[in-house]
Formats: structure tokens, sequence, C-alpha cells
């Protein structure tokens, strides 16, 4: 950015204001000039003839004299004013290379964006669309944090702080500060004095949490200020941006409003409340993730455990299929024999069966009782194995 200069703002339009005067005053001698011609060539032709036709060659010569006259004048005054528009568009590129500087101002001039020369107090000049102008201030200057210097209004989030004791006060500060570097306040970074009032807002609230609020409205103003001022004096010689700080100053230091506190309350009972249900949340999912993942490893393992069994059983039922496959080839009639008292084994014991006679009476079918455990287990294969011995001695008679 170029800063203006109201004193070469002047200077220029007194420049112009001149140069219009200069203006006029040329028309005005050119106009009385025209005049003035124009009177004679009148005068010239009545002392000539009395006729136009008196004396013609006379009379044609005092005719175009005038003419002639008129041409030339014209000649005359465009060349004046071409070379006045030059002159005047030359003074026009020479007034806006020349600017002052006063003896609190620096001046960086860049030649193509680059920074060439700082200038100091003084008249200088300035090539004309090359090089351009940013002015610097030499002096102390500040701004006030925690409040409004025009208004005079407290800025709660500025001024509002918490102290060692966790007790809470509003704390105003006016910070000095001048320039050191020109070409690194301006080129370095992109607002230096902005960074500068977060830095120093950041060193506050950090100091100002290490003292009781006794000390703080009291006691232990000029330690805070030497405290503060000592850290942000070191912290801007590492940034290295062309500023120094002067002097801070605790303006004033009170207690807030309740109003205020219990707003800040407000405030920090939500983030104690929004911590806690994090936590609650983190906790809940740290015990259910684990049982989630033991249940579904449980649930692998019976699934596998039950599967291997099935096979398993499947398996012993193929073999039991072709064992009785294979006696079912060598004694077909005996082997449909043998699975159907099997299967009536299974059926019978759960079914009671009555068989109506053509008299009207019943009649109970099949000794029901050996099926009900009258006859015992060895009994039972016993009298099977007698079956099959005797229906396979049958069978081969």
């Amino acid at each position: 950015m170029e800063a203006s200069d109201p004193n070469q703002f002047e200077l220029q339009q007194d420049f112009y204001r001149s140069v219009t005067a200069v203006v006029k005053v040329f028309f005005d001698i050119k106009i009385l000039k025209e005049a003035k011609h124009s009177g004679s060539g009148k005068a010239e032709l009545k002392i000539g003839g009395k006729s136009m036709f008196g004396k013609k060659k006379q009379n044609v010569y005092e005719q175009q004299q005038p003419e002639n006259k008129a041409k030339k004048a014209g000649s005359k005054l465009g060349k004046a004013a071409g070379i006045f528009i030059i002159l005047v568009a030359a003074a026009y590129v020479f007034a806006g290379s020349i600017y002052s500087l006063k003896e609190n101002e620096y001046a960086v001039v860049t030649t193509f964006g680059v920074p060439a020369v700082v200038e100091e107090s003084g008249i200088h000049v300035k090539l004309p669309y090359i090089q351009r102008l940013s002015k610097v201030p030499k002096t102390i200057n500040g701004f006030p944090i925690g409040y409004n210097s025009e208004s005079g209004e407290s800025v709660d989030k500025e001024s509002f702080m918490i102290t060692r004791d966790y007790n809470f006060v509003n704390v105003d500060f006016y910070v000095e500060y001048r320039v050191t570097d020109p070409v690194k306040y301006l080129y370095a970074s992109e607002n230096p004095v902005f960074i500068l009032k977060n830095l120093t807002q950041s060193y506050i609230r950090d100091t100002i949490g290490l003292y009781d609020v006794d000390s703080v409205i009291t006691t232990g103003k000029n330690e805070i200020q030497a405290s503060i001022k000592e850290k942000i004096v070191s912290r801007l010689d590492e940034e290295d941006i062309g500023i120094q700080l002067v002097n801070i100053t605790i303006q004033d230091a009170e207690p807030p409003t309740q109003e205020v506190i219990n707003a800040f309350k407000n405030v920090e009972n939500a983030k104690q409340g929004k911590e806690t249900s994090i936590n609650k949340a983190n906790q809940k999912r740290n015990e259910d993730i684990p049982a989630a993942r033991a249940a579904a490893d449980e649930t692998v393992k019976t699934a596998k455990a039950q599967a291997e069994e099935r096979v398993n059983e499947a398996k012993g039922q193929t073999a039991r299929l072709n064992e009785l496959y294979a006696e079912y080839q060598k004694y077909p009639l005996i082997t449909k024999q043998r699975m159907f008292y099997e299967t009536m084994e299974e059926i019978l014991p759960d079914m009671k069966v009555i068989i109506e006679k053509s008299d009207g009476t019943t009649q109970t079918m099949l000794p029901l009782e050996s099926f009900t455990g009258a006859w015992s287990a060895e009994d039972a294969d016993k009298s099977r194995g007698d079956g099959t011995e005797e229906s396979n001695t049958e069978s081969r008679r």
C-alpha cells in the first residue's frame, strides 16, 4: 500500500492551479492577437480603395493577406498548444515523483515491488510508475486491551480473566510499541500489530493466572507488568517482524459484575457437562466393545462345535447306512423285516393300538408292555438276535 502525504497533495494542487492560470492567460493573449489582426485587415481594405473592384490586384492581395495571417497564427497556436500539453504532462509526472517526509516518518521505496531504499525526513524523488512509496511512522504508537479507547466501554472477552485462586477479575491494559525496521514491518508479516496484540493477550492471561486476585487488584501490578513485558520482548526478538514493545501498563483492575460471573459459570458448567458426557460414553464404549467381542467369539466357537458335531453325526449315519446297505445286498428280505421291526419298536411304545372285532368287543394287539419296560433291554436284544438267527436259518433252508 502507498501512503498518502497531505503536504505533497497540497503542493500538487497549487501546481495544478498555477498551470491552469498560465493556460488561461495564454489563450487570452492569443484571442487578443487574433482580434488585432482582424481589425487591421479591415482598415487596409478601406484604405486600399473605395470599391471592391476599383483596383483588382490590390484588393485581392489585401483580401488574401488576412487569410494568410490567420493560417500562420493557427499553425503557431497548434504548435504552442502541443508544446504546452507536453510540458503539462512532464510537469504532472515530475510532480508525482517528488515527495516529502516529516521528522517522524520513514519511507520504504520499492522498485518493481522489491524494497530498494529506506528514506528519512526531507524532500526526495522517485521514478514514476516504477517505484512506489510506503510510509511508516517513527513515533510510539499504542492500542488498548480490555476496553475501547474511543468510547471507554469495557470489552469483556479481552478483560475477563481467572486468577490463581479461581476468582474472576477484569483487567485493562495499554500497549505501546514502535517500528524498528520499516522493511520487516511492511514485508516480514501481513499485520505485525495484530500479531503483537495476540501475543500480548496470550501472555497476559498466562501471567494473571499465576497470581491471586488481591495481587492483581492491589500490590502485584508492577510485577505483573514487568513479567508480561519480558515475555513479549523475548518473543518479538524470535519473530523478528520489525516491531518493538516499548511499554505495557495496567490501566484498571476490578472484579467483574455478577451477571458476567454467572454467564461464565454457566459456560464452565456446560463445558464440564460436555466432558462428563464424553467420558461416560467412552467408558461405556470401553466396557461394551470387549463384552461384544467376547460374545461374538463365544457364538463363533459354539457354531463351530455344532457344525463339527453335525458333521460327525452325519458321517456316523452315513457309515451305518453303508453297513445296512451292504447287509441289504446280501439279505434283502431279512434286512427289510429287521428295519420294519426296529421302526415299530421306536413308534409303538408311544402308541396304543386297539382292534375292534365284529361283535363290538376290542382286543389289544401286541405285547405293548414289552416296549414300555416289562422286558429288559438284554431280553429284547436276545429276542431280536434269536429271531434273526431263526430267520437266517429258514432263509438258508
